[in-house]
């Protein structure tokens, strides 16, 4: 028994050596690679304050029915769902690659009625009989990983289901911005449709001034039509903006899942949302706070073992392989024990020839590691595009607004001292009308400014992850 023992440890030596001869995977190597912060200019500032938006962020805002939305979305919203089962599927397949390196154990029972041959293998009395045969067994068989192509499986599954873990998460912050920033529009809408509100009832108002005066023959006809030509606009203005109040409602009852039903109970505005407050630049550790970011360093993480995986496949597959039940020629005799039967040795698989089957399939794996490396690095420059376009955006438009109080101030002003001169005979309604029409561009542009305002705080939050945290995708691992 020793000398069976110390034979099959000789085999199996023997066949690792003779397969690394054989293996050879030179030249063939990943050239793509990952870009550090340092090189795309996130170097440390010194006195940089660090801003790292919380998880549920849009609470920031002071608005109980967006909280509502928001909710409703994270727990209704379809592609949100649709994301979370790639998630669970990653890990169910993380499951099957982790199972590859245990033993695996099966049993089976086999019961047949064969005629034996007369001319076969099997001499008289049996040659020639028909007999049941059975078989009842055990057999178990366990890869012994020498050369980590199993670990490597394993790793490269859980590196995708920690990728799918960070792009589930990617598609949370995502949807929470989306329902924060069409809220925002709906607000804006409400903000314009108030001023093109108190829009046509001043204008109804100079109307009926113009009227008073026709009669009084004070003017003519001219400043009669040029009054009531002003109002149909206005109405039209009014109509378009409701229509679309609605359709921002339709989008909001998408995005939470509801369908059609009305999911805004209350029309909001512009002045009960708070501001968030926001960084003046870009943070040394953006890339760790965003899950698309993860998601794509994930990637390049499971690229890189399936590489492992690929080099594994050219050295040898060593199984131990037993089994051990009952066999016998007569159903009757198969629980007795002279029907035992087993077996165990080792079994193993040398790729000696496969026609550059593995070198091309490392070749191939090696270039999905160079896509994925390229693919992160796109990721990483499109946030910090995108983070940099926010904090500009959002610098400009509180000097903008800036701008624009001290100009609406001097508009109002105007159009005070334009109605009241007309009043007293001293200028003429085209004055008037004039001074309304800038009065009325600096109302509708201070909506627009602070809706842009909120809307890129949204766009700051997520493009700085959305309260987003690298140790969320732990999970997937586990």
């Amino acid at each position: 028994m020793k000398n069976t023992n110390d034979s099959l440890r000789l085999v199996a030596l023997a066949a690792a050596l003779l397969l690394g001869g054989c293996a050879n995977f030179s030249g063939i190597e990943s050239k793509a690679s990952m870009r550090d912060p340092a090189t795309v200019g996130l170097a440390p500032s010194a006195g940089a304050r660090v801003f790292a938006p919380d998880a549920q962020w849009w609470r920031e805002f002071g608005d109980a029915q967006l909280d509502e939305l928001v909710n409703l979305a994270l727990r209704d919203n379809p592609t949100l769902k649709v994301a979370q089962a790639r998630l669970a599927r990653a890990q169910a397949v993380g499951e099957v690659a982790r199972s590859a390196g245990l033993p695996q154990v099966n049993g089976s029972f086999d019961a047949t009625r064969q005629r034996y041959s007369e001319n076969g293998l099997y001499p008289p009395p049996l040659a020639g009989s028909t007999k049941d045969s059975g078989t009842l067994q055990l057999s178990a068989s366990w890869e012994l990983d020498f050369f980590g192509k199993n670990q490597a499986a394993l790793d490269a599954a859980l590196g995708a289901a920690r990728a799918a873990q960070a792009d589930a998460e990617a598609a949370r912050v995502l949807l929470a911005s989306n329902v924060a920033r069409t809220y925002v529009q709906l607000a804006r809408v409400n903000d314009q449709l108030a001023v093109a509100k108190r829009t046509l009832a001043q204008r109804n108002e100079s109307l009926g001034l113009v009227r008073d005066r026709v009669r009084a023959g004070l003017d003519t006809n001219l400043e009669l039509h040029q009054s009531e030509g002003a109002l149909p606009e206005t109405r039209q203005q009014v109509e378009a903006l409701q229509e679309q109040a609605e359709l921002a409602q339709h989008a909001l009852a998408a995005l939470t899942g509801q369908g059609n039903k009305a999911v805004v109970r209350a029309a909001p505005s512009l002045a009960a949302l708070k501001a968030i407050a926001t960084p003046a630049q870009l943070p040394v550790d953006l890339l760790g706070q965003r899950a698309d970011i993860e998601a794509a360093r994930q990637r390049v993480e499971a690229a890189g073992y399936d590489v492992k995986n690929a080099r594994a496949q050219f050295y040898p597959n060593i199984n131990l392989l037993g089994f051990a039940g009952l066999s016998s020629i007569g159903l009757g005799r198969l629980l007795e024990s002279g029907s035992a039967q087993w077996g165990v040795g080792p079994a193993i698989r040398l790729p000696i020839f496969e026609g550059g089957k593995l070198r091309a399939n490392l070749r191939g794996k090696s270039a999905d590691l160079d896509a994925a490396v390229e693919s992160y690095n796109g990721a990483v420059l499109d946030a910090i595009h995108d983070a940099a376009d926010q904090i500009s955006s959002s610098q400009s438009i509180a000097r903008q607004q800036a701008e624009q109080r001290d100009a609406q101030a001097s508009a109002e002003s105007a159009y005070q001292i334009a109605v009241q001169r007309y009043k007293a005979g001293l200028g003429t309604y085209l004055n008037v009308l004039t001074a309304e029409t800038a009065v009325l561009n600096q109302r509708r542009l201070a909506v627009d400014l602070s809706a842009r305002a909120l809307e890129t705080q949204v766009g700051l939050v997520r493009a700085f992850g959305g309260g987003y945290s690298a140790a969320a995708t732990t999970t997937a691992s586990k």
